[in-house]
């Protein structure tokens, strides 16, 4: 199931497209300026617009990593661009990279216009797919009927919104589109996006990791000395077929303390999930509907020779929305080695703990329960829990301390007893 964007998205012939590759934005992406002439070199779709992607991919060792594809200045092309006839639909199709392509195409009524279907082809043998296991082009196909516009208008949307479906998340923003335009003149007429009509003004998005990002959203507030309530509780499961592969339960909350800090509780009742099994590595991913994305990725290890653990090994976390005006957020820790426990079994911690991402970026988890292997008839397995690792820690420190404790009080008693005897001899004598 796709997540959905405010795009509308529509056509009708041969085309000439010219491409116009402009300013950095969100991903260091480039605005796009597409204008599709028919036969008569009259325009019939105009589009501006930037976007990028986000893909989580597997590797060689059967971990899983995050690749960002953008537009940029070079290899840009418009093969197969059409403005359709009466046996095809109006399509609009960029080809970008190593190998890489998007396309829409449109439909119309006799009043309204829309897109029909997206479809996106990536090429993980591209050298931005790291020590990507499968070198393959790879399709997603995205069949969201999005909201229609009127014929005769212009759509324009500043604000960023998404779509995400499978492994990958498409962002879309500064959109300005008209399909099936009229006598080949681009419209005065205007509809915005309801996203944009609370605002002011609308901005630009920044590059994730280096710039503000502002978009036509209200800024969200401040923090205030009012805590932040415990956050729910979330069930999360994934499939593979028909068979339960992964269980989750927990409370989540995000500690961002970028330029102003600021805690975030995840909401299970908006949130998505995604994610893949596997036999040694298995990945969770939860978008909680507000731009951010969370992935915790497990993996499997041998202690000896029979003995198999499971542990948490990775945290990506993609903050798209900006929080307390902060920048906006790329960030991972590869490096973990915590909720460890052996194969079969169940992870459980029900106290608060803290994952962290990096040290503007922690992670707090709250009634956590995990099982990303060997799930059994869709329930857990027996828990290891991780108070024992506390208490048994504490308990012998205690009853060792007591047992030191009870051998000074017999030593001190035996030598003033043996005191009180050698007094009791000397005034005898």
């Amino acid at each position: 199931m796709a997540t959905r964007c405010p795009w509308p998205l529509s056509l009708p012939g041969c085309c000439l497209l010219l491409l116009v590759l402009g300013s950095p934005g969100f991903f260091q992406s480039h605005a796009v300026e597409v204008d599709v002439k028919d036969h008569a070199n009259t325009t019939c779709i105009y589009a501006k617009w930037m976007m990028s992607f986000l893909i989580k991919y597997e590797t060689n060792s059967s971990e899983y990593k995050n690749a960002t594809l953008d537009l940029t200045s070079t290899n840009v092309t418009h093969d197969g661009s059409t403005c359709g006839n009466k046996t095809h639909a109006p399509l609009l199709a960029v080809q970008f990279g190593a190998g890489h392509s998007w396309s829409i195409n449109f439909t119309k009524t006799n009043e309204t216009y829309q897109g029909n279907i997206i479809s996106f082809t990536y090429n993980t043998s591209d050298a931005v797919f790291k020590d990507a296991k499968r070198k393959e082009q790879v399709t997603v196909v995205v069949k969201d009927p999005l909201r229609p516009v009127q014929l005769n208008t212009v759509y324009k949307c500043h604000h960023l919104d998404s779509i995400e479906v499978a492994n990958v998340s498409q962002f879309f923003w500064n959109v300005i589109l008209q399909a099936f335009v009229q006598n080949g003149t681009i419209s005065k007429n205007d509809s915005t996006c309801e996203a944009d009509k609370s605002t002011v003004a609308p901005t630009t998005v920044a590059n994730l990791t280096t710039a503000p990002i502002t978009t036509a959203s209200p800024p969200l507030p401040t923090t205030t000395s009012k805590p932040v309530e415990k956050p729910l509780t979330g069930n999360y499961s994934l499939k593979d077929g028909d068979k339960t592969c992964l269980l989750a339960t927990m409370g989540l909350q995000l500690n961002v303390s970028q330029e102003k800090p600021g805690l975030i509780n995840i909401n299970p009742k908006t949130t998505n999930v995604t994610g893949s099994c596997g036999n040694t590595s298995a990945t969770l991913r939860l978008n909680d509907g507000n731009r951010r994305f969370i992935d915790f990725t497990f993996a499997v290890k041998n202690t000896s020779a029979n003995t198999q653990r499971f542990y948490l090994k990775e945290v990506n976390i993609t903050l798209i929305t900006s929080i307390n005006g902060s920048e906006p957020l790329n960030a991972g820790n590869n490096n973990l080695s915590i909720w460890d426990t052996f194969l079969g079994s169940s992870y459980m911690c029900q106290k608060e703990q803290t994952v962290l991402v990096t040290e503007d970026l922690q992670i707090h988890t709250f009634d956590l329960r995990i099982q990303p292997f060997r799930v059994q008839d869709n329930k857990y397995s027996k828990a290891e829990d991780c108070s024992p690792d506390v208490d048994n820690f504490i308990v012998p420190i205690t009853v060792g301390a007591a047992l030191g404790g009870l051998v000074a009080l017999v030593l001190m008693a035996y030598f003033v007893s043996h005191k009180k005897h050698r007094n009791a001899g000397y005034q005898q004598f």
